[in-house]
């Protein structure tokens, strides 16, 4: 195996590209220029790896070329066993490297090492469907704490029997956004609710939306586009919650788009809150309204992801869980509950890219 051409002549135009920045780097006029050092900074540091990784490729097969001609050219029995030995272990190197580079030169998302908003909402199913959405919170709440992340709720809407109508945390951590954005969609759960006397299997639904938080900067959102309202904070909280208004509602009028947040102590923090939920709606908004643009231009593109669709059912009395999207099946369902994700999330990971990578062939060979 050996990459193809539009493969190494993109590697050989990066690499070209980052001695130029190596070179500039180190040039006075620049030095002297912060915001242009910066900016050579920043995209040397992103080619780094890939021509880190592309020059360790074309060692290994100067290296393998190298022994080749030890094997032809020397008598000596003893130095050829070493050199074809030798070639054994670098074109395995090689066969990773080759596996490796394509997937550097992949667009990288600019929002994967973001942290998440995380929003669970009871779909179909009325309090079985508020349940189920616990039990999701639940489940990222604990995939959370293995990967070491912090979980922290910003706003819930409580039922009854411990079940959420809504709720909305925030997860901090490295990569977080990286692993979970794929878990958007429509969850649905099959089993006996305990509101049910008769034992049948009754189907709910939650749904799960994964935004990156956005910085202040990337979204501007201007006051006059906002209703803010205040009101008492409802549930638990003894007579500071019955005394004040801490609890902030925030309509941002040009999209209709409601957020609320009553989990902070004083208005001023529960304001700040929830503007940075409104935030990363609108991100969320402003980048799906680009990709349905996208989708209309190449309706070619694979899992297009129509947000109504089922993405994966928990099927309590068999003990599967299934993704619809990639047709995987695992039956541990109380572990995947207790947040043992990884096999789901790994296999969406590896899935996507290489449709990603499927495009992106496409695209070097038509422009080659």
């Amino acid at each position: 195996m050996s990459l193809a051409k539009f493969y190494l002549t993109k590697l050989e135009a990066l690499e070209k590209r980052f001695e130029e920045i190596s070179q500039k780097l180190s040039d006075p006029e620049v030095l002297s220029d912060r915001e242009t050092y910066a900016k050579l900074a920043k995209e040397h540091a992103e080619l780094s790896e890939v021509v880190e990784v592309f020059r360790e490729y074309k060692k290994a097969l100067k290296e393998i070329q190298d022994n080749k001609e030890i094997i032809e050219n020397e008598d000596d029995d003893e130095l050829v066993e070493l050199a074809k030995e030798e070639i054994k272990v670098l074109e395995k190197k090689v066969e990773e490297l080759e596996e490796k580079l394509p997937i550097l030169l992949l667009p990288k998302d600019p929002n994967d090492e973001k942290n998440v908003i995380l929003e669970i909402r009871a779909g179909a199913g009325g309090e079985e469907a508020a349940l189920f959405a616990a039990d999701l919170l639940r489940m990222y709440q604990r995939y959370a704490e293995r990967q070491g992340w912090k979980f922290e709720i910003l706003d819930a809407n409580t039922t009854g029997l411990g079940g959420f109508k809504e709720v909305v945390v925030k997860i901090e951590g490295k990569g977080a956004y990286s692993r979970l954005k794929y878990e958007s969609g429509v969850h649905r759960v099959q089993r006996v609710p305990v509101t049910e006397s008769s034992g049948r299997i009754h189907t709910s639904t939650a749904t799960v939306a994964v935004l990156p938080e956005v910085d202040e900067v990337e979204i501007e959102i201007r006051p006059e586009d906002l209703r803010i309202e205040t009101m008492r904070a409802s549930g638990h909280g003894g007579q500071h919650v019955n005394r004040t208004e801490s609890a902030v509602r925030i309509t941002h009028i040009p999209t209709g788009i409601v957020v609320s947040c009553q989990n902070e102590r004083s208005q001023h923090q529960n304001k700040a809150t929830a503007l940075k939920i409104l935030r990363a709606k609108l991100y969320e908004l402003a980048i799906r309204e680009q990709n349905e643009k996208i989708q209309k231009e190449r309706r070619a593109q694979v899992g297009t992801g129509e947000r109504c669709e089922k993405i994966r059912t928990y099927n309590f009395p068999q003990n599967r869980v299934t993704d619809h999207r990639i047709g995987l099946t695992l039956y541990n369902l109380p572990e995947i509950l207790d947040g043992d994700l990884d096999e789901f999330i790994d296999a969406l990971i590896t899935h996507y890219r290489t449709e990603a990578l499927k495009q992106e062939e496409q695209k070097l060979s038509l422009a080659a």
